[in-house]
């Protein structure tokens, strides 16, 4: 791990270059704890992946940043949206699976809002194949190819990244929401058809949006099954 970072074998040595795929073993559960932590510092520093408009593909130090030119499938630094999806959800599984210090959920929650920012064209909501990481333009525009490009994931995202439904394959529901305590007064994910049962994740932080009473609340076919006063981790066990 060259570099501090898993980096792309070629036929001769390492690319000698971070890029975004290097979290790719996170999707995956794949590293070992506490060994290749550092590599997460990356999307928090303007040198490496985190710019304008969201997380390059590749670290923006390097000499050859964005210098191959445009508009033939580069990946030397434009953000992809299919890139990106994977690095958030490798994130948020190094978040929730590993015990870490180097990221919290105000940085998850801030490069979503990057993401979610980012994905307009023309005023509209808009999933392209690439964008300017300065900028914010997309550059392929409206060409064909480009926009029915959505491999973002993005409903992934929202629901087992931001409010936190972490998928398992027992009879016990893990909630653990990726979202700043004072950001969001209220959200609903609701009708999510998990292992055959209906799930509401809510969070109301008064109970004057819902009027279901405050704070978070998980429902299974339309019954409470917990809830907290604030937005934290919560496990039910034997509940599906």
């Amino acid at each position: 791990m060259k570099h501090g970072f898993f980096e792309t074998y070629r036929t001769d040595s390492l690319a000698n270059v971070r890029e975004a795929i290097g979290y790719i073993p996170w999707y995956f559960n794949l590293p070992d704890a506490n060994k290749y932590d550092l590599a997460w510092k990356q999307v928090t520093d303007e040198g490496g992946f985190l710019a304008p408009y969201g997380l390059t593909t590749a670290e923006r130090r390097h000499p050859l940043f964005r210098m191959a030119g445009c508009c033939k499938c580069e990946w030397d630094g434009a953000i992809w949206p299919f890139a990106t999806a994977q690095t958030m959800t490798a994130m948020a599984n190094f978040m929730n699976n590993y015990k870490q210090t180097v990221l919290n959920d105000s940085t998850y929650f801030h490069l979503m809002e990057l993401y979610v920012e980012s994905q307009y064209h023309r005023g509209r909501p808009y999933v392209g194949e690439y964008l300017d990481e300065v900028t914010g333009a997309w550059l392929k525009g409206d060409q064909e190819r480009s926009r029915y490009y959505n491999h973002s994931t993005f409903n992934d995202l929202i629901i087992t990244g931001l409010v936190g439904l972490r998928p398992r394959t027992d009879n016990t529901i893990e909630v653990n929401p990726l979202i700043p305590e004072g950001k969001w007064n209220w959200f609903c994910l609701d009708n999510v058809l998990y292992h055959g049962k209906n799930i509401t994740i809510m969070w109301d932080k008064d109970g004057s949006k819902y009027h279901l009473g405050k704070g978070l609340r998980i429902f299974v076919n339309g019954k409470e099954v917990a809830k907290s006063d604030r937005l934290k981790k919560i496990v039910c066990e034997n509940v599906l």
